[in-house]
C-alpha cells in the first residue's frame, strides 16, 4: 500500500503525464455516458426484450464489446468493432495486393493513406451493419416503443431508417476519433482501451449475478462462487505469463576498438516473445466470427437453422473449433507480419553482432525463423485454448456472462491492455527517475498489441 501510494505520489509530480491519464479519464467518462443515448425515436423505457436477446449468445459478446451500448439501442450501438474490422481487411490486403505493401513501405506518410483508407472501409461496414442492427431492433420491440413524431404510429418512417442509420454511422466514427485522441493525447493505447473498459463496464453485473444466482437458483453456494473465483485468478495468472513469456536468444557482439575507446565484446539476449501477436489473432478470430451475425442481419438466433445457427452458438462444438483454428492461423499470419529474421538478421550483421555456432546472415536469420517456429506454435494453442474457455467453464455451469471473463478476446485484452497501458506509465516514471510501479521497475506489455490507430 504505501509502494502504491507513492507511485501515485510520483505520477502527480509528472506534469505531462498527469494530463495524459486525466485527458484519458475525461475521453473514456464521454464514452460511458454516449452508451445510454438511445437512438432518437426509440422508447428507453422498452427495450427488454432486446436486452433479453443480447444477454447471451453471439449478440451477448458483441453487447459486452460495446460496453452494453448494443442492449440500450444507443449511438455507440455497434462499438469500435466496425473499424476493427475494417483495419483486419486493411492488413490482409497489405499481404497480397501490392498497392497497399507500397504504402507499408512509405512511413508516415505511407500510414495516414492507410488509416485514412480504413476510415472510408470503416464507413462502408458500418453502412452495411446499421440497417441489420435496426431492423433487429424493431423486431425485439413492441410496437408503440417506436414512435418519432407521433405515438400513434406504429410502424417507423423511412426518415426513421436513414437518419439513426446515420446516427449509427456517425456514432462508431465519434467511438474511432476518441480512440485516436487517446492514443495521441492520452496514455495507452486508444482502440484497445475503448475496447477494454466496454467489457470492464460489463463486469460488476455479472459478478453479483453469479454471486446471486449460487446463493439462490443454481446452488453450490458461497463455496462454489469462492471456487469459481479461484480458478478465475489462476486462468489470469496463466494469461499473464502467456503475454509475458519470453524466449532469450544470446547475440554475441564482436570487439572494435575506434580511436581509444573499446565497442562490443560483450553478450546480450534478444527476447522473442512466446505470444509475439499479442491479441491480434483473437480480435481477427472474433471479427470473423460475427460475419454470420452480420449476414444474417442479427437475426434472433432462435429462427436460424442450418450453418448459420452453428456459427451463432458460442458455446456449440463448430463454433469454437473453427475459432481455435482460425487463432491458431492467425497467430502464425500476424507473428510473419510483425517479426522479420531477415531484417533482425542484417540488423545483427550491421552491428557486428552474431549468434555463437551460427553463421552471420542468412543462417541466423533461417536460426531465428525456426525458433519462431517452435515458440509460436505451444503459444498459439495455448492462445487458442484460452480463447475456448468460456465455453469450456460454461458446461461446467457458470453462466454466460461471467464466463466471458474466463479467457476469450475478454480476458486476454483486460491483460494486454492493462499490462501495455501499466508499461507506458512506468516509462514515463523511469525517465524522471522515479521508481517503476514494481519492485524490479519493469512491466512487460504486448508489443505488438492491437496498433491499429
Amino acid at each position: 500500500m504505501k509502494k502504491l501510494i507513492e507511485t501515485l505520489r510520483n505520477i502527480n509530480k509528472i506534469d505531462e503525464l498527469r494530463k495524459r491519464i486525466l485527458y484519458t479519464l475525461l475521453i473514456i467518462l464521454i464514452y460511458r455516458l454516449g452508451s445510454y443515448v438511445v437512438l432518437p425515436g426509440v422508447d428507453p423505457n422498452m427495450l427488454a426484450n432486446l436486452q433479453q436477446q443480447s444477454s447471451g449468445g453471439l449478440l451477448g459478446l458483441l453487447n459486452m464489446f460495446s460496453g452494453g451500448a448494443f442492449s440500450n439501442a444507443s449511438i455507440f450501438a455497434l462499438g469500435i468493432m466496425p473499424y476493427i474490422s475494417a483495419s483486419i481487411v486493411i492488413q490482409l490486403l497489405g499481404m497480397a495486393i501490392p498497392y497497399f505493401q507500397r504504402l507499408q513501405r512509405e512511413g508516415e506518410s505511407g500510414r495516414r493513406k492507410i488509416n485514412q483508407i480504413t476510415r472510408y472501409l470503416t464507413v462502408a461496414i458500418v453502412a452495411l451493419q446499421a440497417p441489420g442492427y435496426i431492423a433487429n431492433m424493431i423486431a425485439q420491440l413492441p410496437n408503440e416503443a417506436i414512435a418519432p413524431f407521433d405515438p400513434s404510429i406504429s410502424h417507423p418512417s423511412a426518415f426513421f431508417w436513414v437518419s439513426n442509420t446515420i446516427i449509427l454511422i456517425a456514432g462508431t466514427l465519434f467511438v474511432m476519433w476518441m480512440g485516436e485522441r487517446i492514443t495521441d493525447k492520452g496514455i495507452g493505447n486508444g482502440i484497445s482501451l475503448i475496447i477494454m473498459i466496454g467489457i470492464i463496464a460489463r463486469l460488476p453485473f455479472a459478478l453479483f449475478a453469479e454471486f446471486f444466482s449460487r446463493m439462490e437458483q443454481k446452488g453450490g453456494g458461497l463455496v462454489f462462487f469462492v471456487v469459481e473465483i479461484a480458478v478465475l485468478v489462476m486462468v489470469i495468472l496463466l494469461t499473464i505469463l502467456l503475454v509475458q513469456g519470453t524466449r532469450r536468444v544470446p547475440v554475441q557482439y564482436a570487439k572494435r576498438i575506434v580511436g581509444n575507446r573499446q565497442y562490443g565484446g560483450v553478450r546480450q539476449y534478444i527476447p522473442i516473445k512466446v505470444n509475439a501477436a499479442g491479441v491480434m489473432p483473437i480480435i481477427f478470430a472474433q471479427a470473423i466470427m460475427f460475419l454470420p451475425v452480420t449476414l444474417v442481419g442479427f437475426t434472433s438466433s432462435e429462427s436460424l437453422t442450418g450453418v448459420a445457427a452453428a456459427f451463432t452458438n458460442i458455446n456449440g462444438f463448430w463454433y469454437n473449433f473453427v475459432f481455435f483454428v482460425l487463432i491458431v492461423l492467425f497467430t502464425y499470419f500476424y507473428t510473419a507480419i510483425t517479426i522479420n529474421p531477415n531484417q533482425m538478421a542484417e540488423d545483427m550483421k550491421k552491428n557486428g553482432g552474431f549468434i555463437p555456432g551460427v553463421k552471420p546472415g542468412k543462417k541466423t536469420a533461417e536460426y531465428l525463423d525456426n525458433i519462431l517456429s517452435r515458440i509460436t506454435l505451444p503459444g498459439s494453442f495455448f492462445l487458442a485454448f484460452v480463447a475456448i474457455m468460456p465455453a469450456i467453464v460454461g458446461q461446467m455451469g457458470v453462466s454466460n456472462a461471467f464466463a466471458h471473463f474466463y479467457g476469450g478476446t475478454s480476458l486476454l485484452i483486460l491483460v494486454g491492455v492493462v499490462l501495455d497501458t501499466l508499461q507506458q506509465i512506468e516509462s514515463y516514471l523511469l525517465m524522471r527517475h522515479y521508481d517503476g510501479l514494481t519492485k524490479s521497475g519493469r512491466i512487460k506489455g504486448r508489443g505488438s498489441a492491437m496498433n491499429m490507430g
